[in-house]
C-alpha cells in the first residue's frame, strides 16, 4: 500500500468523524426543539383544559400598563372553564394608567365570574386600585394596605450641570411647554399646573374606591390621605372584607357558587425560549430579568424605580415620603 493510499484512508476516516459529530449535533438540536414544544404544550394544557378551574393571577412589583398581563386577563374572561378568579397582589403601586387599565380588565372578568383579591405583603396605591376591582378582598393581619393617592416626581439636575459648566437652552412655543424640566428650577405657575393634574387624578381615584367599597365619598376621602394600614386596620376601615390567606379567598369563591375542590391553575406570563437565536416555543413561566440574575447596585435600582416610569404615579414610597 502506497503512502498516497494511506493518506486517503486517513482523510476518509477524519471526514466520517466530522460527519458523525454533525449528525450527533443535529440529533441533539432536534431533541431539544421537540422537548421545548412538548414542554410548552404541557405547561399550557392546564390553561386550555375544558375542565373547570380557578384561575390564579399574580400581580407583583411595580404596576405598569402590562400588555401581557392584560392579554391574560382578557383570556381568563373569555375562558369558559374558568369558574372563578384569584388575584394575588403584592405591589407598592406604579403608574395610575397601569392601575386603571388592570382595574378595568378585572371588572370585565367580574361581570362574568366571581373575582377575589388576596393581598400578600403589600397592596398600596395602584396596587390597591387593582384590589378594589375585585368583588372581595382578603388580607393578612400584617399586610400593608392603602396609600390612596397620586404623585408626580421629577429630578432637578441644574446644580449638577452648573458644577460642570453645562447650560441648556431651549426655544419653546409657550412658557409651560415641556415643564417642569430637570434642567431648571420649577416656577410657581409650573407647579400649579402639576398640582391641578394631580388633584384631578386623585379625585378620580378616590371616587373609584368609594364606588367599589362600602364607603361614602367623604369616608373614602378621609382615608385617602396617603396613609397605609395594617390588614387589621384596613378591615376596620372597610378597605378589605376579610382577614386570611389563599384558603380564605378560595372559600369565598366557593360561597359564590364556584364548585368545591377545583384545581387552582397559575396563569403565568409567557417567556420566549430560543437556542442559538432560533425560537423553540413559549412557556408559561415568569420572565427572567437582569435583576433576577445579577443584583443591581442600589443607585441603579433607585434610578430604575424612580426615573424609568412615565406618567403620573400612584405609588407608595416610604423612603422618600415628605421629601
Amino acid at each position: 500500500m502506497s503512502g498516497a493510499d494511506i493518506e486517503e484512508i486517513v482523510a476518509r476516516r477524519q471526514q466520517r468523524r466530522k460527519l458523525g459529530r454533525w449528525r450527533t449535533a443535529a440529533i441533539l438540536f432536534a431533541l431539544v426543539a421537540i422537548g421545548a414544544v412538548v414542554w410548552r404544550v404541557g405547561e399550557t394544557q392546564a390553561n386550555l383544559s375544558p375542565i373547570s378551574q380557578i384561575a390564579k393571577v399574580k400581580i407583583e412589583g411595580t404596576i405598569t400598563e402590562d400588555s401581557d398581563l392584560l392579554d391574560r386577563l382578557d383570556s381568563i374572561a373569555e375562558t369558559e372553564s374558568v369558574e372563578g378568579v384569584l388575584l394575588v397582589i403584592d405591589s407598592p403601586g406604579g403608574t395610575s394608567v397601569g392601575g386603571e387599565a388592570i382595574h378595568n380588565a378585572v371588572r370585565k372578568i367580574a361581570a362574568e365570574k366571581p373575582v377575589v383579591a388576596q393581598v400578600g405583603t403589600l397592596a398600596a396605591s395602584a396596587g390597591y386600585m387593582i384590589a378594589s376591582a375585585a368583588d372581595h378582598i382578603v388580607a393578612r393581619q400584617s399586610s400593608i394596605v392603602g396609600s390612596i393617592g397620586v404623585l408626580v416626581q421629577y429630578p432637578n439636575v441644574q446644580r449638577g450641570l452648573d458644577m460642570i459648566g453645562v447650560e441648556l437652552d431651549a426655544v419653546k412655543s409657550s412658557p409651560l411647554k415641556a415643564e417642569p424640566s430637570p434642567f431648571n428650577e420649577t416656577t410657581a405657575e409650573e407647579r400649579a399646573v402639576l398640582q391641578r393634574l394631580v388633584d384631578d387624578i386623585y379625585d378620580w381615584f378616590v371616587t373609584l374606591v368609594a364606588e367599589r367599597r362600602p364607603l361614602s365619598l367623604a369616608e373614602t376621602r378621609k382615608l385617602a390621605d396617603g396613609s397605609v394600614f395594617s390588614g387589621r386596620q384596613a378591615l376596620d376601615n372597610k378597605l378589605v372584607d376579610e382577614l386570611g390567606g389563599e384558603d380564605t379567598a378560595i372559600a369565598w369563591l366557593e360561597s359564590k357558587g364556584v364548585a368545591s375542590g377545583l384545581t387552582v391553575v397559575d396563569w403565568e406570563p409567557e417567556t420566549q425560549y430560543s437556542l442559538f437565536g432560533i425560537p423553540l416555543g413559549r412557556t408559561n413561566a415568569a420572565a427572567v430579568s437582569l435583576e433576577d440574575v445579577m443584583q443591581l447596585p442600589l443607585v441603579a435600582q433607585w434610578f430604575k424605580r424612580e426615573l424609568m416610569l412615565d406618567g403620573v404615579m400612584a405609588l407608595w414610597q416610604p423612603s422618600s415620603a415628605g421629601k
